[in-house]
């Protein structure tokens, strides 16, 4: 008897599952939308979750499936998704009707997840509005000249380290090093904490940052099962990020806030910055200098109003900072050396100009970081290639109505609730955008040539009021470490180091297949 009911159960439950893909393919039939099949269960994603490929390599084949689409039907899991293709469509969503599309994808709910849900990257409607008002002033030039020199400090540390312990013969793990680069500078200017992870290489802020980041089947199987079951993660109390990880930023913000309060000590970093934010005292100003061409600004004008932000909320902002600084600044700078070893033409162009601005100007400082141009250069064409943005998700809050998918189409009505996905990396390797997209070319950003760059078809850190808040920090954070390596080591193949790139597919994250590894040699 009790296998009979199991039977049924199963039955019954694949029958939903397909019933469900039907109906999202069908979705997008009924309205004139071009859309691939997929896999009931998984839809479009399958071979992303079960990890034979990488997410963008899923995305990207519905992407070239219909081209001359403005915009295509995705299926994730059992939701249908519209898939933006059009630069213009995406400058319509993420810029022009933005009241339309205020909100994230909600990926993880804040009573499950309270730091990551509870984050101003998570936050909807007039609370995300309010809390963005409160920090986008901790997050402009003359702040981030306070906390350079928490970078160039760190960045010396991974010199030092490497001159005394690296020889010409060690293939040198990459991610590992960077890792503990950027490990060390959000503790230093996200919580004031003094960390050298290369001398004590197993701290508790550099290991939680690695559990975070290992997507393991397990991970992968609570990011499906919380997406696509919220109620049912939350009724079963299922966490994604260990309750450990929570509870250490927990304390490390409420102890570092209680203690500066009770002794009035300040330091420039960004638990003070969240103190005189949340309190009003930093104000808004028209700064628009930038450390970059992929700088973006603050596009939301200050109208939302200061609260009272409970520690917890407070915490969220901390937290996800440290999830953004921590691997995304990783991944840009892996891949950039990466690309430098294979590139040694580019990498040579490159140390000339290191070079020389070290012989004429002296110590790298946030004010003369912007004559690298081609360093620019060389950071900007990694975001492009390798960017950890993979898409710019936006849900519709008031009802939409999408123009014709393409000429002699009919109008794509959305209602509150629906989610568009507009798409990054594709755009960024499109041929249409950028000839030869696999080329490793940074004189594509060229002051020559960077007015040949369509807008919306170079967009790592987002677009519109909900862009990335930290730009100039992760900016300056891959300069300062990309300037010293280069400047001190000739970045060569070795045994290890692949090539041409290719992504691992058992990870979410942007990877190279077996990891990034090179050999330095000292420069003299």
């Amino acid at each position: 008897m009790i296998i009979e009911i199991l039977i049924f159960l199963l039955t019954s439950l694949l029958g939903f599952f397909v019933y469900s893909h039907w109906n999202a393919t069908n979705y997008f039939k009924k309205r004139g939308v071009k859309c691939l099949p997929g896999v009931p269960i998984f839809g479009n994603a399958f071979n992303s979750t079960v990890a034979k490929k990488h997410i963008v390599d899923d995305l990207n084949n519905v992407y070239k499936a219909f081209p001359g689409e403005r915009y295509v039907g995705y299926i994730e899991g059992t939701a249908p998704i519209v898939l933006i293709r059009d630069p213009e469509l995406i400058k319509q969503i993420t810029v022009k009707d933005f009241d339309h599309f205020v909100d994230h994808k909600q990926f993880f709910p804040e009573d499950i997840e309270p730091l990551f849900g509870g984050s101003v990257l998570m936050m909807k409607g007039d609370r995300w509005r309010d809390m963005r008002t409160t920090l986008s002033p901790a997050f402009t030039g003359s702040k981030m000249r306070q906390m350079m020199p928490f970078m160039t400090e760190i960045s010396n540390n991974i010199v030092e380290y490497l001159k005394e312990n690296v020889t010409p013969n060690d293939d040198l793990d990459v991610g590992d090093l960077v890792r503990r680069y950027t490990n060390d500078v959000i503790a230093s200017a996200g919580f004031g904490l003094q960390i050298n992870s290369l001398k004590d290489k197993d701290n508790e802020f550099f290991k939680l940052g690695q559990e975070m980041f290992k997507f393991g089947l397990y991970e992968r199987f609570m990011f499906f099962i919380t997406a696509q079951f919220p109620k049912l993660t939350k009724k079963l109390n299922l966490k994604v990020f260990p309750q450990k990880t929570t509870d250490f930023f927990q304390n490390i913000v409420v102890s570092t806030i209680e203690f500066r309060e009770k002794n009035g000590v300040e330091r420039p970093d960004m638990i003070q910055l969240l103190m005189e934010a949340s309190k009003g005292n930093l104000t808004h100003t028209n700064e628009k200098d930038n450390v970059g061409f992929a700088t973006v600004d603050e596009a939301l004008k200050p109208q939302g109003k200061i609260r009272d932000w409970t520690l917890t909320e407070l915490t969220g902002q901390v937290f996800i900072f440290f999830v953004a600084g921590f691997e995304s600044a990783a991944t840009a700078i892996v891949m950039a050396i990466h690309e430098l070893a294979v590139n040694p033409d580019v990498q040579e162009k490159l140390y000339q100009e290191v070079k020389h601005f070290k012989e004429t100007k002296g110590n790298l400082t946030y004010d003369n970081i912007v004559d690298l141009k081609y360093l620019d250069c060389v950071l900007n064409e990694t975001l492009r290639k390798w960017s950890a943005a993979l898409i710019m998700d936006r849900v519709c809050t008031k009802p939409y109505e999408l123009p014709p998918p393409r000429e002699g189409g009919k109008p794509f009505p959305l209602k509150v609730g629906d989610i568009v996905y507009n798409m990054v990396n594709t755009i960024h390797m499109d041929p249409e955008y950028f000839p030869e997209p696999e080329k490793f070319d940074p004189d594509r950003f060229s002051d020559e040539n960077k007015h040949n760059i369509k807008p919306f078809t170079f967009m790592p850190f987002g677009m519109g009021p909900r862009n990335c808040i930290g730009s100039r920090f992760a900016l300056l954070e891959l300069k300062v470490l990309l300037y010293s390596i280069v400047l001190n080591f000739k970045i060569l193949k070795g045994p290890k180091t692949s090539d041409p790139i290719k992504l691992e597919a058992a990870d979410f994250n942007i990877r190279a297949v077996g990891g990034t590894f090179v050999r330095l040699q000292e420069r003299k």
